[in-house]
């Protein structure tokens, strides 16, 4: 179990690391949008067109991104909102059995379900034909738009981070189910000392 639990450190630590790279994602989404209002009323004023529809898509792709990288990371964190106010008031064990089963049997076949059905999509973002050969890449519809292709990979990208920290996030709830680690780590990996309730 111990080796199991050193796994789940390592994918706790990647998660965290890309998690808290999201801020840096909003401040160039904010950044972005500030330049383009801003330009937007500048070309206006002046009789020129000082934006495009690149940049409004980046801004697009900036958010989508923004959500792709955090989700792992809101599991990571336990920041995901909880309905049952049963659950909250339940010891630490039987709230790791419930969440244990539910990773088991509802989360991780999601994850593996939504890689499994992306894949065929974001290969025919790249250019890949029904045929087996490859032609030109998915681009935006919109004169000036961006490729379509990058960002409908991060939808893979996105998965494949969930999936692992639903991985780790099994780990620590088996280490809890089965008495592996004390009390005080228990209430550590899970924060079960603070479920968020709604």
């Amino acid at each position: 179990m111990q080796a199991l639990l050193r796994i789940s450190d390592v994918i706790d630590a990647l998660n965290e690391w890309i998690g808290s790279k999201t801020a840096y994602i909003v401040m160039a989404m904010v950044a972005i949008g500030f330049v383009n209002v801003i330009a937007r009323y500048i070309g206006r004023f002046i009789g020129t067109r000082l934006t495009s529809n690149a940049i409004i898509e980046l801004q697009w792709y900036l958010f989508s991104l923004m959500f792709f990288l955090g989700f792992a990371y809101i599991l990571k964190h336990n920041l995901n909102v909880r309905v049952d106010f049963w659950y909250a008031n339940w010891p630490p064990r039987r709230r790791a059995l419930i969440d244990f089963a539910g990773t088991l049997l509802f989360l991780i076949p999601f994850c593996i379900l939504a890689i499994v059905v992306t894949i065929n999509p974001v290969l025919f973002s790249w250019g890949r034909l029904p045929n087996g050969s490859w032609g030109t890449w998915e681009v935006s519809p919109d004169p000036d738009g961006l490729p379509r292709a990058p960002i409908k990979s991060m939808i893979i990208v996105a998965f494949v981070l969930l999936l692992l920290q639903a991985i780790a996030q099994a780990i620590k709830y088996l280490a809890v189910v089965t008495n592996t680690v004390r009390a005080e780590q228990a209430a550590q990996i899970e924060e079960y000392h603070a479920p968020v309730v709604e």
